[in-house]
């Protein structure tokens, strides 16, 4: 019975790789200006690592009269130092901050590095290999560390605007797609036992990863079933559910051998010597869902800080976060204004809506804007107008809360 099912999940497994070994093989990629920067840049020192977290960080014009203080937390494969317009529309009423997560922008070697010789003086610096800082992300664990950082010297620097001994201005997250697994897992992990996560009073949910891909056009006919596959292994994996007991036995059966077969998989391919091989390079059909804006895509396409390639074992690791969220996302307290694309690809809405179906409830500022005809994943870099109608729906949001929790705060004994 295993060695029959083990036999037919081969031609999935190979289809798949097929798919994605043939852009993976030969990949070359340059950056030509310095990474574009934006506010203050203050230098957060590590324990474990030599090259410092860069905080960005912009005030108002009066800094005390800013009525919160917020995190930018950019997604998957790209930086904070792209979110120089979003970042000058929050600053102009409250202190807002962002960094670059793990292996990402300038918290990668290579790309810092590259940024170095370019300010120096370079014409170009090649980059192509700054995807192997991923080699150490077998989960998201790093990057959650990054985000506590950021967050702890946030919180320093609003409470050095208080002129009150008790600190006085409320922390909010603004995140998005992986950003946001990240930002949410890290409040539902921490949220009654952190000092930094306690603080937080709100989160914006842009397009998050609450959900796995699902390839659009010819190639999702080969690769979705492999990826959906996947998922339900994952999330049956020793979890047993409220399934009939023939059911839960054959769920049981079928991710006891799949997990373990895809993780080792994935894990050898991600391996040196393979993995230049096996490392695919992100398709075309993502960049053609990020933006509604042609003018963006273009830019994103042109545009060499993005990390272009994932290695499987990454990918693999992501999933797993995803499913580990969804698990224990039905107790997440943190009020939140989840904002999502009903057609987009790259994070289905089938996520956001189990989301919000365990969650809404949860507390009376919990708001939803569902975009049903919209396809695009990054909502900040939409086309005009949607990108100002959205910024100030956030806006107002934040106004929201703070005033709600100004009302807290004269209510508590």
């Amino acid at each position: 019975m295993a060695y029959r099912n083990k036999c037919s999940l081969t031609p999935w497994v190979f289809l798949f790789l097929l798919l994605i070994i043939l852009p993976g093989c030969v990949h070359r990629q340059f950056v030509t200006q310095p990474y574009p920067r934006w506010g203050e840049e203050i230098p957060i020192n590590q324990a474990n690592d030599a090259n410092p977290l860069i905080l960005r960080l912009m005030r108002p014009a009066e800094p005390i009269h800013a009525s919160a203080c917020v995190l930018l937390v950019h997604g998957m494969n790209e930086y904070i130092g792209r979110y120089g317009e979003i970042a000058r529309y929050f600053a102009q009423r409250f202190i807002v901050a962002g960094f670059d997560l793990y292996a990402h922008g300038l918290s990668n070697p290579m790309l810092q590095q590259a940024d170095q010789a370019l300010t120096a003086g370079a014409a170009r610096q090649e980059v192509g290999d700054a995807y192997l800082a991923q080699t150490r992300l077998h989960d998201l664990e790093p990057m959650r560390q990054g985000l506590s950082q950021a967050l702890r010297h946030l919180i320093l620097l609003c409470n050095e605007q208080d002129k009150e001994e008790k600190p006085n201005k409320p922390v909010f997250i603004v995140s998005h797609s992986l950003g946001a697994l990240i930002a949410a897992s890290y409040l539902l992990s921490t949220e009654n036992t952190h000092d930094s996560a306690m603080r937080v009073q709100g989160i914006v949910l842009l397009g998050p990863a609450f959900s796995v891909s699902e390839v659009p056009g010819w190639r999702g006919w080969l690769a979705n079933p492999f990826i959906k596959l996947s998922f339900h292994a994952e999330e049956h994996f020793l979890n047993p559910q409220n399934e009939p007991l023939p059911l839960l036995i054959v769920n049981q059966l079928m991710s006891l051998i799949t997990v373990p077969l895809l993780d080792g998989l994935f894990e050898v391919l991600s391996w040196p010597g393979l993995r230049t091989l096996f490392t695919p390079v992100t398709p075309d059909w993502v960049v053609d869902y990020l933006s509604d804006s042609e003018a963006e895509k273009a830019e994103i396409r042109a545009d060499g800080w993005f990390i272009r390639r994932n290695l499987l074992r990454y990918v693999k690791g992501i999933e797993a976060e995803v499913v580990r969220f969804r698990r224990h996302m039905n107790t997440f307290a943190i009020p939140y204004y989840l904002i999502y694309s009903g057609r987009d690809p790259i994070t289905p809405a089938w996520g956001n809506e189990d989301f919000a179906r365990v969650t809404q409830q949860n507390h009376p500022d919990n708001a939803l804007l569902p975009l049903p005809e919209l396809s695009h994943h990054e909502h900040l870099f939409s086309s005009q107008p949607l990108r100002d109608e959205l910024l100030k729906k956030i806006e107002q949001w934040l106004d929201q809360r703070v005033l709600s929790w100004n009302q807290e705060k004269t209510t508590r004994p």
